[in-house]
């Protein structure tokens, strides 16, 4: 029997003949632990485009910010210091993740972003949610793919025994590209628990026609019908009221709609049901205007936005962990970008590239991943931060350690080849180690002392890592991938033609799984 077929037949738990589906007491969470197909996606969506430079603060990189952040920097005596993480803090309103990092409940991952970015808050947010390219046009969301692969034909026969529960439920908001596949949602949406839909013997007396019309009726009424089934089992799930936190905001308290949804979610998996992926989202990232205080730059929308998120999550995390099932669990945030370098005169900061992603839970690795990005001391208003890893290399992260795919299934998924990078525990994942850094790691060399003209060379030194995914951006967009495959260990130089680019200065990027290096290269004619 390979992996993947003993992984998805023995999901459930059999005590004495009884089959224990969502157990809530702590002694039953080292049973979950080992089978992907217990394990729980939370997906937080932060719609606006967040500023990362004012949530993940790269205090070596501060007195070049005071000069171009000055109507928004973060006072330096306020922000929180993560421990072992060197020059680098939070946002004073992310008291919560700060301490989920002290529990080594949290990781941060650096610099995410993708070849050409799109600043259209509608364009990003789709690339985000499909795993698309920038000039590709998807009809499948990357969780939407990956649900599809483990349930192919959906909706056709579902619910059924196997998996009588919805693959996924988007709580507080509409099914989006994210959790589509090929135009059939592979998720339902609820703003809350309650079921007063009951459609059983109302909507199904008639026959369909044979007309060609009868088709689409036929999958319209099946449709009804899941919706019908799954709000029974979403509502006899939250009846069990499993939650225990005393944390959750509420009321006008910032993040109260975020939270509210989060416990719903504790709810549902604590009340049994075998759904695979929860979204959640919170609104008014686009700070443009006003993100602080003239007075307090610690205070102010995005800081309430900030606390907002970092005490639901922290409550979410609480509540897990009172139910004894926190190693079930991942989360993770993302926004559709980042914020630019330079403020603005308004008090706010303009649609940008690179931003930070957060993942959570006890399976996480408690680091972060990547380095502080550079501030360049000539940045002006169109500067953008440096892409340190593409996030489709995040997703890739998700399904290898988190879900437990292979290699090849990977790439189905995601349509592409994207390295993933150390930031799970991958333990639980049957047949799979933990994969080490060698020391020593790997060299760049990009010759940065020399003025580029048309055609050069990158210099790679290949010590010990099998793969080397080398490219070229320019400080307002990633350009071009100079070679993306496996190699060898060994010296390598990879041709580089830049005659048809402007004059100017360009990064040089090199990323070989978790570890990245980025060099600066400037082409003078």
């Amino acid at each position: 029997m390979d992996r993947r077929k003993f992984l998805r037949t023995s999901s459930a738990v059999t005590l004495g003949g009884l089959t224990v589906r969502g157990f809530s007491s702590p002694l039953m969470s080292p049973l979950w632990n080992r089978a992907a197909e217990d394990r729980v996606l939370v997906v937080i969506q932060l719609f606006g485009g967040n500023d990362g430079l004012n949530t993940v603060i790269p205090l070596d990189q501060y007195d070049v910010l005071a000069i171009k952040r000055p109507n928004v920097l973060i006072p330096e005596g306020l922000v929180l210091p993560l421990d072992l993480a060197g020059p680098t803090g939070l946002h004073p309103a992310m008291d919560g993740m700060r301490e989920l990092w002290e529990m080594g409940k949290l990781g941060i991952v650096q610099g995410v972003s993708y070849p050409t970015p799109n600043y259209s808050h509608f364009r990003a947010t789709d690339i985000y949610e499909t795993g698309a390219n920038a000039d590709q046009l998807l009809s499948s969301g990357w969780t939407g793919r990956y649900l599809n692969f483990e349930y192919p034909n959906y909706p056709a026969g579902y619910p059924n025994t196997d998996m009588p529960d919805p693959l996924a439920i988007r709580i507080g908001g509409s099914v989006g590209p994210g959790l589509q596949y090929m135009g059939v949602s592979m998720g339902v949406a609820i703003n809350n628990t309650d079921d007063p839909l009951n459609l059983t013997g109302n909507i199904y007396l008639d026959p369909a026609s044979a007309e060609c019309n009868g088709g689409k009726l036929d999958f319209v009424r099946q449709v009804q019908r899941q919706t019908d089934l799954y709000g029974d089992v979403i509502e006899a799930a939250a009846a069990v009221g499993c939650n225990q936190s005393t944390m959750y905001p509420t009321g006008n308290a910032p993040g109260a709609r975020l939270a509210n949804a989060l416990k719903i979610v504790a709810q549902l998996i604590c009340g049994g049901l075998k759904t695979k992926i929860y979204w959640v989202s919170e609104q008014g990232f686009d700070t443009h205007a006003q993100q602080v205080e003239s007075a307090d730059h610690s205070a102010g929308n995005h800081a309430d936005l900030l606390q907002g998120v970092s005490d639901s999550v922290r409550a979410f995390q609480d509540d897990l962990a009172l139910l004894g099932l926190e190693d079930r669990v991942l989360g993770m945030t993302f926004s559709e970008f980042g914020r630019r370098i330079v403020d603005n005169a308004s008090g706010g900061t303009d649609h940008g590239s690179a931003q930070p992603m957060f993942f959570f839970g006890t399976q996480v690795i408690n680091t972060i991943t990547g380095t502080n990005p550079e501030i360049p001391s000539n940045a002006t208003f169109q500067t953008n931060l440096a892409m340190q890893y593409d996030f489709r290399s995040v997703y890739a992260s998700v399904l290898k350690d988190w879900f437990c795919l292979e290699e090849t299934d990977i790439d189905t998924v995601l349509l592409d080849t994207y390295q993933p990078l150390n930031i799970i525990n991958p333990d639980g994942c049957l047949g799979t180690g933990v994969r080490h850094q060698p020391a020593g790691g790997h060299q760049f060399a990009p010759r940065l002392s020399e003025p580029l003209h048309g055609a050069h060379q990158l210099g790679i030194h290949e010590r010990r890592w099998p793969r080397a995914d080398p490219g070229l951006q320019r400080r307002r967009t990633a350009l071009r991938t100079v070679l993306n495959q496996p190699v060898p260990a060994g010296t390598y130089k990879v041709d580089l033609d830049l005659g048809d680019l402007p004059s100017g200065v360009y990064y040089a990027r090199l990323q070989n799984e978790g570890a990245q290096q980025v060099r600066n290269l400037l082409k003078v004619r």
